[in-house]
């Protein structure tokens, strides 16, 4: 069960990241919308409506998960740039994914995350060095600098995608 749960293991924070870090991250988030287009490629609507793990979200909700939680982090990464240690509004991910526009075609989300990564590439690449230990104030999670939340949505690419794609290799698809 953890390997479908957590396909690329759990994400492990660290104290600092390394400025080649820093670029290969912001390099994930880049190719994270074809990557995601190229996962779903071709699926059917039956395909998609496959859960990833028992008691996990279907491959749909997965695609329709990322750009909403991708957009409130984007939010958080333009507050941390423009205010003083702000607080951040944390969102209810499970009762989203049970939210109507949960079951639009996949397309719709994929269009999404493309515009919404080219802005926030753009954004991230125009970070200054000493700005990356910017922080802002997660009630649940405490402070976040904005290397770490940058981290932590790299994994959190590579999580969901590999959710899809670990599903189409045990489904033979």
């Amino acid at each position: 069960m953890n390997e479908l749960q957590y396909p690329v293991g759990k994400f492990e924070r660290q104290t600092g990241y390394h400025p080649r870090e820093i670029t290969e991250f912001i390099q994930m988030l880049e190719n994270l919308p074809a990557q995601m287009r190229a996962a779903v490629a071709g699926l059917s609507d039956a395909q998609l409506e496959t859960k990833y793990r028992e008691g996990g979200w279907t491959l749909r909700q997965v695609v329709h998960h990322v750009p909403d939680s991708h957009m409130n982090s984007f939010v958080r990464f333009k507050l941390g740039l423009t205010e003083e240690n702000p607080t951040v509004k944390p969102y209810d991910e499970g009762a989203w994914a049970l939210l109507p526009d949960s079951s639009l075609p996949v397309k719709i989300s994929l269009d999404l995350l493309e515009a919404l990564h080219a802005r926030w590439v753009i954004l991230l690449r125009s970070i200054k060095p000493e700005d990356w230990k910017r922080t802002f104030q997660h009630p649940e999670n405490g402070p976040m600098t904005l290397e770490y939340a940058l981290a932590l949505y790299a994994w959190h690419s590579r999580h969901h995608l590999a959710h899809i794609t670990k599903t189409r290799e045990r489904m033979a698809w």
